[in-house]
């Protein structure tokens, strides 16, 4: 059997019913060289079933299941470990991969031998499809301590991987800003600015769903209040895009998390107006989305790969 150029690897533990639409995703990009390994994490709502009737469908296709549940992290590890090929892309079981998203960031990690990852810019969807958050290429620019891309949508080298020992398993969530963080060190992490993934907001997205860990872990941790403004913003802004109101002025106002910060002002407004009129909120920072992708378009240029500024 020839070893493909790409492995893409996707851990599944309850699919359903996006299943179909992400795992199609990938069968229809124009790279066609890639096997698709596919983990069935302890399912228990049919994504077992529909799994193995893909993998009937296209030879490309091959299925693991693990009876006992491993979780964000032990997933991740265990499905890249089935992977044979050189470069790994990661897809995620709700989401969706434009067509074109493995020949751009395969070209890439092809031309940039001091890449070690790359990912791409996203736009967001909710449960129907519909398109509710869009593209913001300020992402490109900006300096951040948390990557500029959705998990789903990296593709990273399989060296590198086997060098960090892959994700770290004492994490409960924020796995992948750990994992990326970590291969800072072995070469440049790039973003391309281009929307080549389709990040899926509903209240089952394993992100919202673990986003309470995150505080929890921010909280108890040592990372400090910053950190834990900064996972309490995110589920906020998650629940938000999925349509749902933000449910975090409870904590915002909790006397330890009062005190001066323009983030914790950004963070109350706009959760105060997200509780009122969820809906008018969207609407009101999609505007504010759009006009900052415009500004940064004057920046970027498409097709080009920007590494990640971190600070």
């Amino acid at each position: 059997m020839n070893t493909p150029k790409i492995s893409v690897v996707m851990p599944v533990h309850n699919g359903l019913p996006f299943l179909d639409e992400s795992v199609g995703s990938i069968l229809n990009q124009t790279f066609s060289d890639f096997e698709l390994v596919i983990l069935d994490d302890a399912s228990t709502d049919g994504s077992g079933e529909v799994l193995r009737e893909w993998e009937k469908r296209d030879s490309r296709i091959r299925i693991q299941r693990s009876n006992r549940l491993l979780g964000l992290s032990g997933s991740s590890n265990f499905v890249v470990q089935q992977a044979r090929a050189p470069l790994i892309a990661r897809m995620d079981a709700d989401d969706i991969s434009h067509p074109d998203r493995l020949r751009c960031e395969w070209e890439v990690l092809q031309t940039e031998s001091d890449v070690v990852a790359v990912g791409a810019l996203s736009d967001g969807i909710d449960a129907d499809g519909r398109s509710v958050r869009p593209r913001d290429r300020w992402r490109v620019l900006r300096a951040s301590p948390y990557i500029p891309f959705p998990h789903g949508s990296v593709m990273f080298r399989r060296q590198a991987f086997d060098l960090l020992d892959g994700y770290d398993e004492q994490f409960e969530s924020g796995e992948d800003q750990d994992f990326f963080y970590r291969m800072r060190s072995l070469g440049r992490v790039v973003i391309l600015p281009d929307v080549l993934y389709h990040f899926r907001y509903h209240s089952g997205n394993a992100t919202l769903a673990h986003g309470a860990n995150g505080v929890r872990a921010a909280r108890n941790g040592n990372n400090g209040k910053g950190h834990e403004l900064a996972a309490l913003y995110m589920l906020g802004a998650m629940r938000l895009w999925a349509g749902e109101a933000p449910a975090i002025l409870p904590q915002l106002i909790d006397r330890r998390m009062l005190r001066w910060d323009p983030r914790l002002l950004i963070a109350l407004g706009s959760s105060a107006a997200g509780s009122v009129s969820p809906a008018a909120t969207r609407l009101a920072l999609r505007s504010f989305i759009r006009v900052r992708d415009l500004l940064a378009g004057m920046r970027v240029r498409s097709g080009r790969p920007y590494e990640w500024r971190y600070k």
